[in-house]
């Protein structure tokens, strides 16, 4: 993905340059690295740990909105990036966390390269080892951590007693490194599970998944707590309703659009007070109305591109890449129908390991033509009339375009102007949505 440039930016692409690419799915190295450091990890702020395939940004989103609406300082380390590398380094900060500066982020790489004197790791281990270095150098209430790929081998399983594991919707991604079925999928997750400690399992697609995360936990003795069984949330009369055992919260709807969110917003409440945060009515109130996760469902106002597309046009952004993700994309933008009815456009790229055909199946029936697009900032982006074709398969309109800017011109300018504008809606690939972003000059803040 895209980056900015300064110091934090050139040390990390000189340890690309020497490390190799991707993931290794093992803790030895990063064990072995964070020794050096003085473990880290062992000195943190109370960890929630999240894993998942969807929904971990969104439940660290609220999770983090809904701690400081409480007056709560807590950091919070989120990935992939969009735009910037800083942007999976958020400190704790009066009034808000902020992105790591710069300086301190570069500070905490060079420390953390330097403990690992050249030895073979990824670039993801020593980005982690930053994020602990960072995390328990500088005061916090909490520390919101999410999983990287998988959950049992991910560099960040490291903590050993996390303040409560939650572990979000599961379904098939990454199945080259987690397995081919849902339950061996849900087993890796369920690797940041801890004896003992809180477990929160938030909404689950599939029961299969769901009965290896309970069964998991109750094998650990760890205090567990179900989506639809020990806690829920739904809409009522235009208002989010949470319930657990301790009561109900009457709640407006969350900031984030789409009704998935509810499910998201509801795991992360329990997330929160299984870490031992009270959360009250309003805190709550104030966390629905502020939480903010750019890149998902994000709605583009303003900015360069925007400027590119049809007049009276909305332009949505989403980077959920699986067939799973599509499925509450589809959801959300049905909703949005439903508000205001507009003709639905896609601006679609992505990437080889994912499921397009899966992911276009959601549409189908809802989006008039997509314009498939080349992943710039990825080396494995699918070419834009290969993705063309896949959606062809899904029964779709589909034509490949040079870019993003590309597609908006042909709207802007085939569009008929007495006709409803178009909804327009860029996805497949958060490598995707960070080039729009940046090149719309509207980067995660």
């Amino acid at each position: 993905m895209s980056t900015s440039t300064g110091a934090a930016d050139a040390a990390i692409e000189r340890l690309m340059a020497l490390h190799p690419k991707g993931y290794d799915l093992s803790l030895e190295r990063v064990t072995h690295l964070l020794a050096q450091l003085g473990d880290p990890q062992s000195h943190m702020p109370p960890v929630i740990h999240i894993a998942g395939t969807n929904g971990k940004g969104s439940a660290a989103a609220f999770s983090r909105a809904l701690l400081e609406a409480s007056g709560r300082l807590c950091h919070v380390h989120t990935s992939p990036h969009l735009v910037d590398w800083r942007e999976r380094f958020r400190l704790a900060a009066e009034g808000g966390g902020r992105l790591a500066e710069d300086a301190v982020l570069a500070e905490a790489i060079e420390r953390v390269a330097e403990a690992n004197r050249g030895e073979t790791i990824t670039v993801f281990e020593i980005l982690t080892a930053a994020m602990f270095v960072l995390f328990s150098g500088h005061p916090a209430d909490a520390a919101i951590v999410e999983v990287g790929l998988g959950g049992r081998f991910d560099a960040t399983n490291v903590v050993a007693k996390p303040a409560v594991s939650l572990i979000m919707p599961i379904s098939l991604d990454h199945e080259a490194w987690l397995g081919d079925r849902v339950e061996l999928i849900a087993a890796e997750k369920a690797g940041i599970v801890k004896p003992g400690c809180p477990v929160v399992i938030g909404a689950q697609e599939h029961e299969a998944a769901r009965d290896v995360l309970i069964d998991t936990a109750e094998r650990l003795d760890c205090p567990l707590f179900v989506y639809g069984q020990d806690f829920l949330a739904f809409e009522e009369r235009g208002r989010l309703v949470y319930q657990d055992g301790d009561g109900l919260f009457d709640l407006p709807l969350p900031r984030l659009p789409g009704r998935h969110q509810y499910a998201n917003a509801a795991a992360a409440i329990a997330a929160v007070k299984a870490a031992g945060f009270p959360v009250g009515q309003q805190d709550a109130e104030r966390a629905m109305a502020r939480v903010d996760w750019p890149g998902r469902m994000q709605k583009l106002t303003e900015g360069a591109l925007v400027a590119l597309a049809p007049k009276g046009a909305e332009i949505w952004i989403d980077g959920g890449h699986n067939p799973g993700a599509g499925a509450v994309v589809a959801e959300a933008l049905a909703n949005e129908e439903d508000r205001r009815p507009m003709p639905l456009v896609m601006i679609a790229g992505m990437i080889d390991t994912k499921d397009q055909a899966g992911y276009f199946r959601n549409f189908t029936g809802m989006v008039r033509h997509i314009f498939t697009v080349p992943v710039n900032d990825s080396d494995s982006g699918v070419p834009n009339d290969e993705l063309a074709a896949r959606a062809a398969e899904a029964g779709l309109s589909a034509e490949p375009v040079a870019s993003v800017e590309n597609a908006l011109m042909l709207l802007r300018d085939g569009w008929d102007s007495a006709g409803s504008p178009p909804r327009i809606l860029i996805s497949g690939s958060l490598y995707l949505v960070g080039e729009v972003l940046r090149k719309n000059g509207t980067p995660p803040q």
